[in-house]
């Protein structure tokens, strides 16, 4: 079971420290769930620091394709390996919808990510529309096989995130996400986050369900007593 907390825009450096030190202290003693945090790049060497001899791993929340160029606002595998990170999110809902990430770019970042060895957490989902429509397979079909042509061994996590549950309160009922995940898993063998909306009140009955492998949490995670609660949750299964 993995739980990951994307922090997006949220939390200085120093708010990092604050956090990442009750964290620790919070979850000490936790065993058999693996732990990593999503904070900003302007945070991930604290976070590092901070966490550095606990079990909780850091992660990135995007990661470019090449080594190194003219590219500005981007950062390379490389240079998130030198700080101690230890993987990264792909292809997240938010790049998709707001800097014009498509499947070809983000199937390009996660092979540079495994290349330089980050752990790489892929991000496939559908919007409302998309799901009224009846395009929901053909969305994922077509964003699960982009990631599964640039990584044909699995070595991936990929996370379903139902763009209209994301920041909207909306969760899907662990009926259509266990759904979803079946269908991810029929088109490529490999563990598979949920991440909409996830809270404290449906952690349990969300990774419970036989296809969700952890959870990709947004929101949540901003506050420890939350985030290590939805932890506990995935520890209780």
């Amino acid at each position: 079971m993995l739980v990951v907390g994307n922090w997006k825009m949220y939390k200085t450096p120093s708010e990092t420290v604050e956090f990442c030190s009750a964290l620790a202290e919070r979850l000490d003693g936790i065993e058999d769930v693996d732990i990593a945090i999503c904070p900003p790049y302007t945070s991930l060497a604290d976070a590092v620091r901070t966490l550095a001899g606990t079990e909780i791993a850091v992660a990135a929340q995007n990661v470019h394709w090449a080594e190194e160029g003219a590219y500005t606002g981007e950062v390379s595998a490389a240079m998130l390996r030198e700080l101690g990170v230890y993987g990264a999110i792909v292809g997240h809902s938010e790049r998709r919808q707001y800097f014009g990430e498509s499947d070809e770019t983000v199937a390009r970042r996660a092979v540079a990510a495994r290349a330089a060895g980050l752990e790489v957490i892929a991000c496939v989902g559908e919007s409302q529309e998309e799901r009224e429509s009846g395009q929901t397979e053909l969305v994922l079909k077509l964003q699960v096989e982009a990631v599964k042509d640039a990584l044909p061994d699995g070595d991936v996590v990929l996370a379903y995130e139902p763009v209209w549950a994301i920041g909207t309160g909306k969760t899907a009922t662990s009926e259509l996400a266990q759904e979803a995940h079946a269908f991810i898993k029929s088109l490529y063998d490999v563990p598979v986050l949920y991440g909409g909306s996830v809270k404290p009140e449906n952690a349990a009955e969300l990774m419970g369900m036989p296809g969700i492998d952890g959870a990709l949490v947004g929101g949540a995670s901003l506050e420890v007593e939350s985030f290590a609660a939805i932890v506990e949750a995935a520890y209780g299964l």
